[in-house]
């Protein structure tokens, strides 16, 4: 087990930011999310605490009252180092439908073109791979992904849209991701999701969590269109693996 330095501080009366070492990986992410279950096990009464893990961090929020910054870094100090192998929660890989008619990928081409490779070559990289859900936020629901192929990496596009379509799957630098609702966005989009990402009816309103996996599959049109119907009534059933690696 590593431990690594934290950076504690102040996030505003209410919360405070633990810092990892400002590196994408996915130890240090395993490394956040055993803390997390430690403190909500052990330390923290999940009732009042809200604490949100991404990336190289945790926010921990407290909204009842203000927070005695100097007191609980020390005890937030103390309780990293004796954190022990306290395990995350059971992962998952969720395999998500995709579909990436050049109708829904607007920027397929584009993005094919700029990185010197076929459409088919695109979908074929981008399905074969597996993701890590490094974080979740900007919209509720909309996931970081991690470990795009370094072949996929295409910038931000210079001029964001001020309109991108519910369920588009975007790359953006080193990441891709799915917009859960209508939004403006910058990210480069080669497809569609069928699959409703975000639900504030349901009882857990985002099926996916910090550390999950993600495979995406592509799908034809017609089945696309489907899906987004039995997503819409209920009935579209996740397809869900426990993640053993």
């Amino acid at each position: 087990m590593t431990n690594y330095p934290l950076s504690i501080r102040p996030f505003g009366v209410h919360a405070m930011l633990i810092e990892w070492p400002n590196e994408v990986k996915e130890a240090i992410l395993e490394d956040i999310l055993q803390f997390n279950n430690y403190l909500k096990s052990n330390c923290l009464n999940v009732e009042k605490w809200e604490i949100v893990p991404a990336y190289n961090s945790l926010t921990l929020i407290l909204r009842e009252k203000p927070i005695d910054f100097n007191k609980l870094k020390q005890r937030l100090g103390d309780w990293y180092a004796a954190r022990g192998d306290a395990e995350a929660r059971t992962k998952y890989l969720w395999r998500l439908p995709v579909c990436y008619d050049l109708e829904l990928g607007i920027d397929l081409e584009e993005v094919a073109k700029k990185l010197s490779l076929s459409v088919e070559e695109i979908i074929q990289k981008h399905t074969n791979h597996v993701y890590t859900v490094f974080g979740i936020g900007f919209l509720p629901g909309f996931m970081y992904l991690g470990g795009l192929p370094e072949m996929l990496e295409v910038p931000r596009k210079s001029t964001p849209r001020l309109n991108v379509e519910k369920g588009a799957v975007g790359l953006a630098g080193k990441q891709t991701g799915i917009y859960p609702q209508e939004s403006p966005g910058g990210w480069n989009i080669i497809g569609n999701c069928s699959v409703p990402m975000f639900n504030p009816k349901s009882e857990d309103p985002c099926f996916v969590s910090v550390g999950d996996k993600v495979q995406f599959y592509q799908i034809e049109k017609a089945e696309h269109d489907l899906h987004k119907i039995e997503g819409e009534v209920g009935i579209y059933k996740l397809e869900k693996i426990k993640w053993d690696a």
